[in-house]
């Protein structure tokens, strides 16, 4: 592996640095099952809220759910959009960071906030991690793939990347393959789900990008396609996030723009072999990287 990628994907960036919870990440456990297990019983997705049962528990894998405040019912990630703000708020909350965190002090936020917080504190041990975003097959509801975001680290030891992902380590997920380790053809990364639709492989309702309004089919996959690419550029963006000429065009592209967008996904089917191209996209194409937002 280039040593040159290996030291980009030390570097952090507004989303993954820890500032002076840089100490702190470093004396979490080095084991990386024991590591996720532990980030996991922190947080608590919200997905979880919307399960009026699940909500009323006393007893459940994420505690006792009566004790939950009301007004905590609801995403955090963009209260918390960064790994340092969700660690600082569970700190803040109660400073025994350990597996019997109660429930009224975890944190809300999705599989994003969980990928991001596990390459910030691997990136704090000096490992090089990233992000990344897709849909995952193994995450599959009505014939419908979710999106979902996971965390890639370089294990130094076997010379190789490993995809794992922290969100998912929960007795109620029964997967059939190491967490720690997935299988790169059990994740749909985002260029090549983009690629799937545009080549007529895909159907319109096979993935969905459950954020606000929901997106289908491609449009899905644009998204995905994005949040990947600039997650591989160290920028990884928010739920909010999507390139403002996209957003503008309401994603109804000219053949010319979705042309543009094959030659990234192309790209980005093997970021390792094509990593000065992509940085080259990234440097040249400035509306990839002007985002929309609540105020722009």
């Amino acid at each position: 592996m280039d040593k040159e990628i290996l030291e980009f994907y030390k570097k952090t960036s507004p989303y993954t640095d820890l500032g002076y919870y840089k100490e702190f990440a470093k004396n979490l456990p080095n084991d990386i099952e024991e590591l996720c297990l532990l980030q996991r019983m922190q947080i608590i997705h919200p997905v979880a809220f919307r399960d009026k049962e699940i909500r009323n528990k006393e007893k459940c894998f994420w505690g006792d759910m009566t004790k939950v405040e009301v007004s905590r019912l609801e995403y955090e990630d963009d209260i918390f959009p960064t790994a340092q703000s969700v660690i600082a708020e569970l700190l803040r909350k109660n400073p025994n960071y350990n597996i019997n965190r109660e429930a009224k002090d975890k944190v809300h936020v999705t599989c994003r906030s969980q990928a991001i917080i596990l390459a910030s504190i691997l990136k704090a041990k000096g490992i090089p991690a990233r992000a990344r975003s897709g849909f995952a097959e193994y995450i599959k509801y009505d014939e419908i793939y979710y999106d979902h975001w996971i965390t890639e680290y370089y294990d130094e030891k076997e010379g190789r990347w490993k995809l794992v992902d922290p969100d998912m380590h929960c007795p109620a997920h029964k997967i059939e393959f190491d967490l720690n380790d997935i299988p790169y053809d059990k994740f749909l990364f985002g260029a090549k789900a983009y690629l799937g639709f545009r080549r007529k492989q895909y159907e319109k309702a096979t993935i969905l990008y459950s954020s606000d309004p929901p997106t289908l089919g491609l449009k899905a996959a644009i998204r995905g396609l994005f949040y990947d690419f600039h997650s591989l550029m160290n920028n990884e963006i928010i739920f909010l996030h999507i390139p403002k000429y996209i957003q503008d065009k309401k994603f109804e592209l000219s053949e010319e723009e979705y042309k543009e967008l094959d030659d990234l996904a192309e790209l980005m089917l093997e970021p390792n072999k094509n990593f000065e191209k992509l940085q080259g996209i990234w440097e040249e194409k400035s509306k990839f990287r002007i985002m929309s937002g609540a105020l722009n």
